[in-house]
């Protein structure tokens, strides 16, 4: 009963945390990251007290659960970000994602380089920096845009259709990421041009059943008598496409997120889309969502403050520059004013689900534990990545209005 036990304890709090976070202004996740971090410090210090808690990382159920989480938060992220954003994404928003991914991109490879200790896992140390760097959330510039009244306005539309291909392209990011984890090493050209085909076989597969299948698969559901069928055939697809992605050396993640992608309410009848929709939401936000920040959050340690104080604030400080500049400039090129382009640049500034769940995969395969002895560099490296994660999430809201109330 153990797993009960933390469970509870683990939904209890980050959903207080998670509420009061809302109350503030801030998204829940922040909250439930926060949790995660209070109830890592006090079973630290007291963990004679909570021998069950202090024992999560060697927890093979609680492990699963969270990939669980990982899971669901991907499909749900499909899900709410249909491919129409993507085919309606404008030129100018295929440009700002593009710089607004490769300078930060770009910066964050530079300093990794300038900055990690040479060891057999500097390599994906590095790509590791950079990817996490370019991640853009989504969800939390959607609901700054909801609140100022932006969303459908130029600049709301250019910031989510930004983000959105800039989340989509972190993924392959990713499996590239994933790719280098499995080697040990960087690929060859020839296991990059593998790899990269791997990936094009992969959305070639998945977007043909996704765009041909899947709508005469919904009409056959229509028949269905068994309860929840059509439920449980989302999440079969999503399972299927996951392992997919596996068995072609990429994250299941991007499985889950491709599945979600397809799911529309062409493919199954209206009110049977919004009542699945409602269940994955309700499953994934009232449950694995919290669990797995919790988990995140019980994982960092503050100590890296104290430890490598310069890098962490080197950290956020570039992270910051690199999407401010590298999707401003290029919307100010599309036409924007310069107030609008620093608005955009702002919107994108935001990590948030993605990147943590690609720290959470990149702190399972030990890519922090070389060279040996570990420098605090790389000891606190995942840390320092939460914490500027958490940092650009709380700026870019406030920043975002600030800057819109004066367009």
């Amino acid at each position: 009963m153990s797993i009960i036990y933390i469970l509870l304890v683990l939904l209890i709090v980050t959903r207080i945390f998670g509420e009061i976070s809302e109350r503030l202004g801030q998204p829940a996740l922040l909250g439930e990251l926060i949790s995660g971090i209070c109830l890592g410090v006090i079973v630290h210090h007291f963990d004679q007290s909570f021998p069950v808690l202090s024992n999560l990382a060697d927890n093979e159920v609680f492990s699963s659960i969270t990939d669980l989480g990982i899971f669901f938060l991907m499909l749900l992220g499909g899900m709410e970000l249909q491919p129409v954003k993507l085919l309606k994404a404008s030129k100018g928003a295929l440009l700002v994602a593009t710089f607004g991914m490769l300078i930060p991109m770009a910066l964050g490879l530079g300093f990794g380089y300038v900055t990690l200790p040479e060891s057999v896992l500097r390599n994906s140390q590095i790509l590791f920096l950079g990817t996490v760097m370019a991640v853009t959330a989504v969800l939390e510039s959607v609901k700054a845009l909801m609140d100022l009244g932006k969303l459908d306005s130029r600049i709301g539309q250019l910031i989510v259709s930004s983000a959105v291909i800039d989340d989509t392209l972190s993924l392959i990011l990713l499996a590239v990421l994933t790719g280098i984890l499995q080697t040990g090493s960087a690929p060859s050209l020839m296991m990059l041009a593998l790899l990269l085909g791997k990936v094009v076989l992969f959305f070639l597969i998945t977007g043909i059943l996704g765009h041909y299948l899947f709508p005469r698969v919904g009409k056959l559901l229509k028949k269905s008598r068994a309860e929840e069928f059509e439920f449980s055939m989302l999440l079969v697809t999503a399972m299927a496409y996951a392992l997919l992605a596996e068995e072609l050396g990429m994250h299941f993640i991007l499985g889950a997120f491709i599945a979600g992608l397809f799911f529309r309410k062409k493919t199954i009848n209206e009110n049977t889309y919004d009542d699945i929709m409602l269940k994955v939401k309700g499953l994934t936000t009232g449950f694995f969502a919290p669990i797995f920040f919790a988990s995140i959050g019980l994982h960092l340690e503050l100590i890296a403050f104290q430890e490598i104080p310069g890098f962490v604030l080197a950290l956020i400080l570039i992270a910051c520059i690199g999407k401010v500049l590298g999707a401003g400039i290029s919307a100010r090129l599309v036409g924007l004013s310069t107030r609008e382009a620093a608005a955009v640049g702002i919107g994108m500034n935001a990590r948030g689900a993605v990147e943590l769940i690609i720290a959470d995969i990149a702190l399972r395969a030990g890519m922090f534990s070389a060279p040996t002895p570990t420098p605090p560099v790389i000891s606190y490296l995942f840390s320092a990545v939460v914490i500027m994660a958490i940092a650009t999430t709380l700026m870019t809201p406030p920043a975002l209005k600030w800057t819109l109330q004066r367009t």
